[in-house]
């Protein structure tokens, strides 16, 4: 007997970084209520990784960055339980225009501006993942929950 094929669910992150500065969201929704996150969300079906991922932007910050400024810096292949797993892909954006503005209030509490050396202690491991894997330049894949 054949095992079942792998269905995950794809993320699209976007780090958008200032200078020295990274952009987090503070979790409003029950999944990691008050902590930190990177601005994503799932790709939609028939939606390539750099149209979603601008997609998610806009929709959650109202940036607006065209797809070619979006260069991928990690992958994640994370396990979230028995019975999911979800693949997300960290882009950087390179140029982007625009100010950062809550545009999901029900599901973020806040945006804010924090600095690549000094970032806050309760980012949700996930993400973290991509970021610190984005940061520290050690490969372009990590495998999360898998031990």
């Amino acid at each position: 007997m054949n095992p079942e094929p792998a269905h995950p669910v794809i993320d699209v992150h976007v780090l958008l970084r200032d200078g020295d500065r990274i952009l987090l969201s503070q979790r409003g929704a029950p999944y990691g209520y008050g902590r930190w996150h990177t601005p994503s969300g799932k790709l939609d079906r028939g939606e390539s990784l750099s149209a979603g991922a601008t997609r998610e932007l806009l929709e959650e910050t109202g940036i607006r960055v065209d797809p070619q400024h979006l260069h991928l810096v990690h992958v994640v292949h994370h396990r979230q339980d028995d019975a999911g797993e979800r693949i997300g892909f960290f882009f950087l954006a390179t140029e982007w225009s625009g100010d950062p503005v809550n545009r999901e209030p029900t599901k973020c509490l806040r945006l804010e501006w924090f600095s690549v050396h000094d970032l806050p202690e309760d980012v949700i491991e996930y993400p973290k993942e991509g970021l610190m894997g984005y940061l520290k330049g050690g490969g372009s894949l990590t495998e999360h929950g898998w031990v």
